[in-house]
């Protein structure tokens, strides 16, 4: 009962800080939101997620690798013979495509799993947040750890390149557009794989179909050698359905300064997101199924 003088003013609701729990001592991304508030639950799991990632020892022994054997590819220019400033471009550019990849793969097998291994998980969904926006969430956060990881990366390769030989090289963002494309299909895949299975087998999974998506193009070939019919039905399908990962692979193009038709990169950009859209729709599809014990 209000004292004497003291207005009746109706409460209004008001944003619960977040707090760190008991056991994960991680931010609850789900005490962020009003009750009902379905634009900021994804961002908050989102940036819940890349504070986790930028917290990683490895992430930065990744990033760190791969700075330092991109600017390692200058002594190798030294070395070679021709020119050197595109040799510095290929040994940059491998470098930094090597180590991208491998940040995508051993930040994205854990986005489920470690959730579950640390109970948190039943922190977060107690909350009003389905498991579509927690997958979402999860994705968009890796997607903003990579995009700043590979923004560094690149920028540090720009400004090496332009002290070492005086050229900007502009093509080289190209490479950079497509590599984040393909950087979110592997974070797809290990979102999938992470949702039903442990790290261990995640990160056999995604790196295989990673290797699988290298060579894919070779299944073109090898579908015209074969003689039963049901063989080449299944070459076909299996090409269709795996990742096509040579799509997004410009680095020779780029380098060499040959041309790179705008119908070409289009359609990769294209590609890259209506698989990326699948394999997010896959991931939901698993976990809403899961069990959680």
């Amino acid at each position: 009962m209000p004292g004497r003088g003291q207005s009746e003013n109706p409460r209004r609701p008001r944003l619960v800080r977040p707090h760190r729990g008991h056991d994960s001592g991680q931010v609850d991304p789900g005490r962020h939101l009003y009750a009902g508030d379905r634009q900021v639950k994804i961002p908050a799991i989102a940036l819940n997620t890349f504070r986790e990632a930028v917290r990683n020892k490895v992430f930065y022994l990744l990033l760190f690798f791969g700075v330092f054997f991109a600017f390692s590819s200058r002594f190798v220019s030294m070395l070679s013979v021709g020119d050197q400033q595109k040799v510095l471009m290929d040994v940059g550019l491998g470098s930094i495509h090597f180590f991208s990849v491998l940040v995508a793969i051993f930040t994205g097998i854990n986005l489920v799993y470690k959730e579950i291994e640390k109970k948190t998980i039943y922190n977060i969904l107690s909350k009003p947040i389905t498991r579509l926006e927690f997958v979402l969430g999860k994705f968009a956060g890796l997607a903003l750890t990579l995009l700043v990881a590979l923004a560094s990366m690149a920028l540090l390769f720009f400004l090496f390149l332009f002290v070492t030989t005086g050229s900007f090289a502009p093509r080289c963002l190209i490479f950079f557009g497509l590599l984040y494309i393909e950087l979110l299909i592997i974070t797809s895949l290990s979102l999938v794989f992470s949702s039903f299975s442990t790290p261990i087998l995640s990160s056999i999974f995604t790196v295989t179909l990673y290797l699988v998506g290298q060579v894919l193009w070779t299944f073109q070939e090898f579908k015209t050698r074969l003689h039963e019919p049901f063989s080449r039905y299944v070459a076909t399908a299996l090409y269709y359905l795996l990742p096509n990962l040579d799509k997004f692979n410009v680095k020779n193009e780029v380098v060499m300064d040959m041309p790179l038709p705008g119908g070409r990169l289009l359609a990769a950009a294209a590609y890259g997101i209506v698989y990326v859209a699948a394999l997010l729709t896959l991931a939901v599809v698993i976990f809403r199924r899961r069990e959680l014990k």
